[in-house]
């Protein structure tokens, strides 16, 4: 067992998963608890993770110094780094901040956690202190252009510090550090495989003789966790989708689909657009859309679900294709920072007369599909780019109106079309326009026009966890800015987003 302490990474659980994935159990633990979870079970290893907290702040979160005397291997991350050196004697200070990409290069190739490694690779950062002095006994590995301490290790006490993120997946160099790490440990690697019978069986005990709702929007996570729930509770789940008018052109036809020919069921499709553009009026941000939103969406269930108790059918749960990268951007553990409340998580009411079931909210994207793929949904619906829970409404900046709603709609349209003419649409994770809400001056027809500015954020991705921005050819970008001006009423100009995660976000909240 390897286990992961979690200073509150957006990637913390993601560090537990690659563990996991590479043949070694984890857990997750939190600082508080750590010393003595270990000197009770005694793993074979220690992960310290990132965290958004700096090391010098008052209430930061720390650990005790007696990890380090304990023997095993330490693998330190980012904040986990900073903070083991805080703690041994180093200094940490508000230095050169990296986001993003960064080159590495090793010094030293002929270490147990550098073997197999090339001398310069893409490492991703995101990190706003900087370790000027490291503790006594460690030495420096390798190193980034602004970072000189970027990879360290104290050999003797067997602790290794990364200040970049070995468990996302841009980082070239992660999975041989993270196998070179476990292989340190002396763990026997297994190979890890997603159970899906025992996720019914769980979906199963938790629902017993209880009818279940299920918030369908036509998107991988809830087509995936639509279908699970079928195939554990049969006819006692009922698929509901809210026609809200947010979703892209197809929607209700495709939920259709989905659910009667691979499940068996019918849905029920509520149209609510008229209902949810009067909940938006006036309102101008993104959080408070989502909230609303959110609000709106339980309102609408739990309507349905009086008029289905008087059928004699006790629902008493509502399904969610709520997903982890949804969970830790809405604070999702006690020190990760709160990026933003999904309509889903964060954004509910307080108070519900429905009991929450999500049965993939501790699974990313990409296992999503791989659930999807191992209960015989076709590719074609697991492979669809994914889609705000909110829709359009947070791909509008500012007021959602009908008139700039359609706009947005036939730029997104725009945008698939000349992708996939480009045969470019399977190879991206996510692509959108973005209404900006800034205007700019035009020239159209000889005479001065002042228009909206439309963004484009084009990104490959496989977990949502880290994304860069697609290289796309400059013919194609060209087209799609030059149909959205032409055809699009009141749009100005094109930018094109070229933002990686992190530090951008994949939507424009």
């Amino acid at each position: 067992m390897i286990y992961v302490i979690d200073f509150g990474s957006q990637t913390a659980h993601l560090i537990a998963r690659r563990i996991q994935e590479l043949g070694s159990p984890a857990k997750f633990i939190t600082p508080h608890d750590a010393i003595a979870e270990i000197e009770l079970k005694k793993p074979q290893g220690i992960i310290l993770s990132g965290g958004p907290a700096s090391v010098y702040e008052e209430g930061s979160p720390t650990i005790d110094k007696k990890i380090f005397e304990i023997g095993v291997p330490i693998l330190a991350i980012c904040y986990g780094f900073q903070l083991t050196a805080h703690l041994l004697g180093g200094k940490v200070v508000s230095g050169k901040k990296e986001y993003g990409p960064a080159k590495l290069e090793i010094g030293n190739l002929k270490l147990e956690i550098t073997s197999g490694l090339p001398q310069q690779s893409t490492v991703w950062m995101s990190h706003g202190d900087e370790i000027v002095t490291l503790p006594h006994g460690f030495e420096t590995i390798g190193s980034t252009d602004h970072v000189p301490f970027a990879f360290a290790q104290d050999t003797k006490r067997n602790i290794t510090g990364l200040l970049f993120h070995p468990e996302v997946e841009h980082t070239q160099v992660g999975d041989t550090i993270l196998k070179n790490f476990i292989s340190a440990c002396g763990v026997v690697s297994k190979k890890h495989t997603i159970d899906v019978k025992k996720i019914e069986e769980g979906i199963k005990n938790e629902v017993g003789d209880a009818y279940v709702i299920g918030a369908v929007s036509g998107g991988v996570d809830s087509t995936v966790a639509g279908v699970l729930t079928a195939k554990a509770i049969g006819d006692k789940f009922i698929p509901i989708y809210v026609n809200n008018g947010l979703m892209r052109q197809g929607t209700t036809e495709h939920v259709k689909k989905i659910f009667t020919e691979i499940a068996k069921i019918n849905p029920i499709v509520i149209d609510a657009v008229g209902e949810t553009l009067e909940q938006l009026r006036g309102i101008q941000g993104p959080e408070e859309k989502r909230k609303v939103i959110g609000a709106l969406y339980i309102t609408i269930f739990e309507r349905e679900m009086e008029k289905l108790l008087k059928t004699g059918k006790p629902v008493t749960f509502l399904l969610q294709g709520t997903i982890y990268s949804d969970v830790i951007e809405s604070q999702g553990t006690k020190h990760a920072s709160k990026i933003k409340s999904h309509h889903n998580v964060g954004g509910l009411p307080a108070h519900m007369k429905l009991k929450l079931l999500e049965p993939l909210r501790n699974f990313y994207k990409d296992e999503v599909r791989d659930i999807g793929r191992q209960l015989g949904i076709p590719d074609e619906f697991i492979h669809k780019q994914p889609f705000p829970g909110p829709g359009y409404a947070v791909r509008i900046r500012g007021e959602v109106t009908a008139e700039r709603l359609e706009k947005e709609k036939i730029a997104d349209k725009i945008v698939l079309e000349e992708l996939e003419a480009a045969g470019m649409l399977k190879n991206v994770f996510i692509s959108f326009p973005v209404m900006t809400g800034v205007d700019s001056t035009a020239t159209k027809g000889d005479g001065r026009f002042f228009g909206e500015v439309i963004a484009l954020r084009v990104v490959e991705s496989r977990d949502v966890m880290t994304a860069k921005w697609a290289h796309l050819p400059y013919d194609v970008l060209q087209k799609i800015s030059s149909r959205i001006v032409n055809e699009v009423l009141g749009i100005s100009r094109v930018v094109y987003d070229i933002s990686t995660k992190p530090p951008a976000t994949m939507e424009w909240e």
